[in-house]
Parts: C-alpha cells; structure tokens; sequence
C-alpha cells in the first residue's frame, strides 16, 4: 500500500515576534476602518479602563494569521481555510508579542493535492500574559515549479 505524501511535520513550531509602537497602532486601526478612538486618539484612550493606546483587535490577529502564510509558503503552497481565534487581553501600545504556531495534526487529501493542517496557537506579550489563541486548519501544497516566461 502506497503511503500518501507528507507536506507538514505533525508537532513542527514556528514563532514569530511583533513589537507594536503607537504609529502602528493608529495606522493599522486606519487601515481597516477602525475608528474607535482607543486606537487613535491618545487622550482618550489614556482616561480609558487601559490607561493608553491599545490595538484593534484585528492587527494582532492579522499578524497571527500571517504568520502562517510566511512559515508555509518558504517550502510549500499554503491556503487558509478556517480559523477560530479568541481574544484574550488588550494590545498595548509599546507590547512585544510572541506568536506561535504548532502543527496538530494533519492528513493528506488528494483530491487537493496537499495536506489538511490543523494547527494551534497563541500569542503572548512581553508580560508573559496570553493576549490571543487561535485553531486553524489550512491546506499546504507541494510547492509548485513555475517555469520562467521564455524558457524552452
């Protein structure tokens, strides 16, 4: 019997860090159109329950998402196909976050070509403390050879 392909490693980790300053804060919360002041207005956000500037909740998880893209696509094709995350604690300004995914599980699904990869994952800041956890599944491909336009 013919064993199917493995793309991913079941239990591989991969971490990424992202430090959030005040202009990324304001900037990202523009770029989505998120205009609740605590991500843009520092006088507001500084009489707030936070004491200052925190994140939409959409730039840690795009982060978080992303990451996923960037570790898969350097030796496979990856796709995103599902994810649940929970938001667990405000993003402050001048955090440093530590995001991780591991590889749970995953089997090979031929009619895609790939493997169907759940992964788990979280992001914790510089206090140690869990901001976001998330589960995803997403389907990595064997990288495909793209011939270059002009070669024979």
């Amino acid at each position: 019997m013919n064993t199917p392909p493995r793309v991913v490693t079941i239990g591989e980790t991969f971490s990424a860090t992202l430090e959030v300053p005040a202009e990324s804060i304001k900037s990202f919360a523009t770029l989505v159109n998120d205009l609740n002041p605590l991500h843009h207005d520092d006088a507001y956000a500084a009489r707030s329950r936070f004491g200052g500037l925190i994140a939409s909740g959409t730039q840690p998880t795009a982060h978080f998402m992303a990451l996923l893209a960037t570790h898969f696509s350097t030796y496979a094709q990856p796709l995103g196909l599902e994810f649940d995350i929970k938001l667990k604690k405000a993003v402050h300004c001048g955090d440093m976050l530590t995001m991780t995914w591991r590889v749970a599980g995953a089997f090979w699904k031929a009619s895609l070509n790939g493997d169907l990869t759940q992964l788990e994952g979280s992001v914790v800041n510089q206090r140690s403390e869990t901001v976001l956890i998330g589960k995803s599944t997403i389907l990595v491909m064997p990288k495909q050879v793209v011939e270059q336009a002009g070669d024979a």
